[in-house]
């Protein structure tokens, strides 16, 4: 489990049993957030540097992936910087506590004077950190403090992620392409490419039991809203576990195919039902080889624990845009308990298993990593996910699928439609602003909100 320090500092001046009682304090807020700390206080700036030494020498006993670093009262700035010039690699939290009332009269330990006199120095020796601080009589901002270690803790995983795709620019799309140099090194993620002769091949291994066996556990058990042909239904699952031995076995976290000129055109089969099964898995998954779009959906799971899937745009209207998908959602975007499907075909493609499940409605949080000029943006929109008026897209089996999607209200359609930057963007519940600003902060992505 990944862990948070947190030291708590105090002038020495400062009479101990207060700097003990709000560190107490600050720790327990933030072990009530969900962190697990390893914790050193008090630290004061004695002339012996004893508590100092002492801090450093309980620190070395562990490992961790951020640094908290909780200013309970004044403190001189060289006792602290003896302290995080040891950890100058990790992203740190610059967080001053506060004062209380005693009656009508202020009691302060001047946090703010020992936070001040931080923050320039922090910031002038390269420090990657975040600046908070409390209000008396005011929320403890523990959940900002909280969540700018998660977003630590996210980028640190990122650094290990891997991205399993399936051929490379479906359809000769523009929109998919990416830089592996500058994409490792900005956001730690790693794009791998398997040939789909190698699906082939696994999918040609499989026995019949085996495929059969996903039929009747997993496939069957979806709301199927007229019968599917059982051999679709078994090339689904062999599809599936073929490409499942793949990710298992070079430990993708994500997986994209080569879709409209892959799968369908040379293997016959809309590949809808194995992003299904591998969503129901806990992949995060993407069709068309939308590289940046794997790379923002993994950035978004590590950061929210959601699946992060895709929707695209079909319209845009004077207050809200219309997205939805062509095939499948993510399995927690769902609003029910299981997949709803729908053998269909659409134009010249051979019947699929499609999705079209209601998708869930409210807040929710629109983003999208842009690499333009060599340099990262992530678009990040809020919007507000309603039930979608009745539609078709133009050209599937009549009578035509209801497709998966919302009707997603956002402030500016117009500065949205003028910087958009792909047909997908990547969709988490829930505001989360915040935490996306504090992940590409770390990263050095700008981020744009639209």
């Amino acid at each position: 489990m990944a862990k948070i320090g947190f030291i708590g500092f105090g002038e020495v001046n400062t009479p101990v049993d207060v700097i003990i009682r709000k560190c107490s304090a600050a720790e327990a807020a933030l072990k009530a957030e969900g962190l697990d700390l390893v914790s050193v206080y008090p630290v004061a700036d004695d002339y012996e540097e004893t508590q100092v030494k002492g801090a450093l020498d309980a620190l070395s006993k562990e490992k961790f992936d951020a640094l908290v670093v909780c200013i309970a009262g004044w403190i001189p700035t060289h006792a602290v910087v003896k302290v995080t010039e040891h950890y100058r690699h990790l992203p740190m939290v610059l967080w001053g506590l506060c004062g209380w009332y005693e009656g009508d009269r202020l009691v302060t330990t001047a946090d703010q004077a020992g936070t001040t006199g931080l923050r320039a120095t922090f910031e002038g020796l390269g420090y990657k950190f975040k600046y908070v601080y409390d209000i008396i009589g005011k929320k403890t901002k523990s959940d900002v403090v909280a969540n700018y270690c998660k977003a630590a803790v996210a980028a640190k995983a990122l650094l290990t992620d891997k991205v399993g795709m399936a051929g490379y620019r479906d359809m000769n799309l523009y929109g998919t392409l990416y830089d592996g140099m500058s994409l490792k090194k900005t956001t730690g993620i790693e794009i791998e490419t398997f040939e789909m002769l190698e699906i082939q091949q696994r999918y040609e291994k499989l026995s019949e039991e085996e495929k059969r066996e996903v039929v009747n556990n997993r496939i069957l058990k979806w709301n199927f809203l007229k019968p599917a042909k059982d051999e679709g239904m078994m090339m689904a699952a062999g599809y599936y576990l073929a490409v499942k031995q793949i990710a298992e076995e070079r430990n993708y976290k994500s997986i994209s195919l080569k879709d409209v000129d892959g799968m369908k055109k040379l293997c016959g089969f809309p590949p809808a039902p194995i992003f299904m099964l591998l969503s129901e898995d806990g992949y995060t998954t993407v069709p068309e080889n939308d590289s940046l779009g794997a790379v923002t959906q993994l950035m978004m799971n590590r950061l929210t624990g959601q699946l992060a899937g895709y929707l695209e745009f079909y319209e845009f209207f004077e207050g809200s845009v219309l997205a939805g998908v062509p095939d499948f959602v993510a399995a927690d975007m769902i609003d029910g308990e299981t997949y709803t499907v729908l053998p269909a075909a659409f134009g010249l493609l051979t019947q699929g298993i499609l999705n079209v499940s209601k998708v869930k409605t409210g807040v929710l949080t629109m983003s999208r990593l842009v690499y333009k000029d060599g340099k990262y943006t992530m678009h990040v929109i809020l919007g507000n996910g309603k039930t979608p008026p009745k539609w078709e897209e133009c050209g599937w089996d009549q009578p035509a699928p209801q497709l998966s999607a919302l009707e997603i209200e956002i402030p500016d359609v117009e500065n949205f439609a003028q910087n958009v930057a792909c047909q997908h963007y990547i969709i988490t519940y829930g505001d989360n602003r915040a935490q996306i600003a504090d992940l590409c902060g770390m990263l050095g992505i700008d981020v744009m909100y639209l």
